[in-house]
């Protein structure tokens, strides 16, 4: 097969071992920068073009999309779609699962369990909020963070209050979220490839810190789930219409609660705390179901 992966940086460890995954397994793979794909937008012979060149004969795309740049990274996988290429998440798929709002009504729509979580636009609607998850300790999240930038744990009323003005103030959003105490800075990241988990690792949060991002200085071992936790996992990922995705769940005292749902989730972490090869399963993936015309979102919100 032919095999694009579009990501701004051949270097990362992601891109980088989904390029030898691919190559091992005797398929031609290139690394693409997105940014600097342009599209010829006709009826009858759309294409993507880069370097001044056209991308043709492609069999497969594997998006690695920053969240910074996902509208521009989710129009050139859609190009690709209108092409008929296969590509391994689709853009509204990707659209969808990093819009965080988006993402949790979708999830509550299919029933799948999450934190008690608040939105509103008014800071006159604060104490209302933070009752409708509890009052404090409580999370409070904006809605553009990424890997846990702009997300606070708020100890008190007063605290949650301020933080929320504040951020209000500065016109962001911003979800109040009821604070899981009893998962203890702990959480577990599950590898969702089709309608399988095939690769779980609990993330523990450093000493004092309730966020568990292994960057902040968390720590990553594998784990064992259990079935409603691997349940959780493929569901929250197929209500998304992810095809390859990472699901953050918590463990909490009325069971598995889904986090965040990830369209590009990163493969160092995983392979390392679990010695699974994860892409070489991606690849596998794409090799049995990758063909011409086979995007199938039908999801319709």
């Amino acid at each position: 097969m032919r095999i694009i992966i579009l990501s701004r940086d051949a270097s990362l460890y992601s891109t980088s071992r989904l390029k030898e995954a691919g190559e091992s397994r005797g398929h031609e793979v290139r690394v693409i920068d997105h940014l600097r794909c342009y599209m010829n937008i006709t009826p009858h012979n759309p294409k993507v073009m880069y370097q001044g060149q056209p991308l043709e004969g492609i069999d497969a795309v594997i998006p690695r999309i920053g969240a910074s740049n996902t509208f521009y990274g989710a129009a050139v996988v859609r190009q690709f779609e209108i092409m008929g290429v296969f590509t391994a998440n689709e853009s509204q798929a990707i659209s969808r699962s990093r819009d965080k709002l988006r993402c949790l009504q979708i999830l509550s729509r299919k029933g799948i369990g999450l934190p008690v979580t608040g939105f509103a636009h008014s800071t006159k609607d604060i104490d209302g909020l933070l009752d409708i998850v509890g009052g404090a300790p409580l999370v409070i999240k904006l809605l553009e963070g990424t890997q846990g930038i702009g997300v606070v744990l708020a100890e008190t009323q007063q605290a949650a209050t301020s933080v929320i003005e504040a951020f209000r103030g500065l016109d962001a959003n911003i979800l109040v979220q009821e604070f899981i105490k009893e998962a203890g800075g702990m959480d577990i990241r599950c590898f969702v490839i089709g309608d399988k988990v095939i690769a779980a690792m609990k993330r523990q949060g450093a000493p004092g810190e309730f966020r568990s991002n292994l960057h902040r200085g968390g720590s990553a071992a594998k784990v064992r789930l259990t079935p409603e936790e691997r349940s959780t996992a493929v569901r929250a990922a197929k209500a998304m219409g992810l095809r390859v995705a990472g699901v953050d769940l918590l463990r909490s005292n009325h069971g598995p609660v889904i986090m965040e749902v990830n369209s590009s989730p990163g493969l160092e972490g995983i392979e390392n705390a679990t010695d699974i090869d994860v892409a070489g399963k991606i690849i596998e993936f794409l090799e049995k179901n990758a063909g011409p015309d086979k995007t199938r979102d039908n999801i319709k919100y």
